[in-house]
């Protein structure tokens, strides 16, 4: 059946993010041939529409107002009410990021819709369409599917491949008239406390500290290691309570989600609460001083060792294969 879907295009700092593109892959599937239409919100956001041509979308809509500059709850969704009500589609695609996270539930329940969460795969089977999802902390995972009404569903980011892009495909941007109006919410500044570099949500290399990096200079080789290996670095709960790091970093069930190719969890001993947000991550490395660390039941390799010694000699290793590849 095909079917007309509708993927919300996320911007930061005048860049698409990467789920963005992933939601398109996830998008096709669900369209069974039928129509992918971008969407852009923002105060000038048109001229991002060709990225999401390249990366798989047919057509792209923009609502623009100078009240969407930065997002709020009442604004994005008076936009993209706007522009459900002019596509009227069977289909709606999120990143599940915390704006996803934050926006979609309020769209479902305007439109008396139903919402599959932080999916993680979406495929065709037996004539429906199926949604994986994980559920327990990460510890098992659940199917399922849309009976009745429209396909709603958030993605989680680095879990749908995106397509290849075709670097020669561009379009036209569509404008697309909402009124922005009554908002309760006004950004006056934003204030960014995480460390400039690789998004942690979508890294493919995490480097994350625990408690066993004793300080917050003790985050330094870890950031060395992370910069060489073009990833992000995150941390433990134990280590952002001890002001180590700042909690936009914190990594596990009470802070952000990450599934990347690489995890390397340094010093970390692997408390329950820090597995549920990192152990689908596709490798982890754990190094820890302690060979009983919970962490090294999850790790696909482990190394007994002082991260002090062990992480910089990591580094000049990576080092080496940069310079010699």
């Amino acid at each position: 059946m095909a079917r007309k879907v509708l993927v919300l295009g996320e911007a930061r700092d005048g860049q698409l993010r990467n789920v963005s593109f992933e939601a398109i892959a996830a998008a096709k599937t669900v369209a069974e041939g039928g129509e992918v239409v971008g969407v852009l919100i923002g105060d000038s956001v048109s001229s991002l529409g060709n990225d999401l041509y390249q990366f798989g979308a047919d057509r792209v809509v923009a609502v623009e107002d100078a009240k969407l500059a930065q997002y709020t709850p009442d604004g994005y969704s008076q936009a993209l009410i706007a522009v459900i009500d002019q596509e009227n589609p069977e289909g709606l695609i999120f990143g599940h990021t915390s704006l996803g996270k934050d926006l979609a539930p309020k769209i479902a329940g305007k439109l008396n819709s139903g919402l599959i969460s932080d999916a993680v795969a979406v495929e065709e089977a037996g004539g429906n369409l199926v949604f994986t999802r994980p559920i327990y902390s990460g510890k098992a995972f659940e199917k399922k599917i849309v009976t009745d009404g429209l396909i709603f569903a958030t993605i989680r980011p680095n879990n749908i491949a995106p397509l290849e892009r075709d670097g020669g495909k561009s379009g036209e941007v569509s404008t697309v008239s909402a009124e922005i109006k009554d908002l309760r919410t006004i950004i006056k500044d934003v204030v960014r406390k995480a460390t400039e570099g690789v998004d942690l949500s979508e890294a493919k290399v995490v480097v994350a500290g625990g408690r066993g990096v004793k300080s917050e200079e003790g985050f330094e080789p870890l950031k060395e290691l992370a910069n060489v290996l073009g990833g992000a670095v995150g941390a433990s709960r134990g280590a952002c309570d001890a002001d180590y790091c700042d909690y936009s970093l914190q990594i596990g069930q009470t802070g952000k989600v990450v599934t990347p190719d690489l995890y390397i969890a340094a010093g970390i001993s692997g408390a329950i609460q820090h597995l549920a947000g990192m152990s689908n991550s596709k490798v982890i490395v754990a190094i820890n001083k302690d060979p009983e660390a919970n962490i090294f039941k999850v790790a696909d390799y482990g190394i007994v060792g002082d991260l002090f010694e062990v992480i910089p000699m990591l580094t000049e290793e990576f080092k080496k294969l940069k310079v010699n590849a």
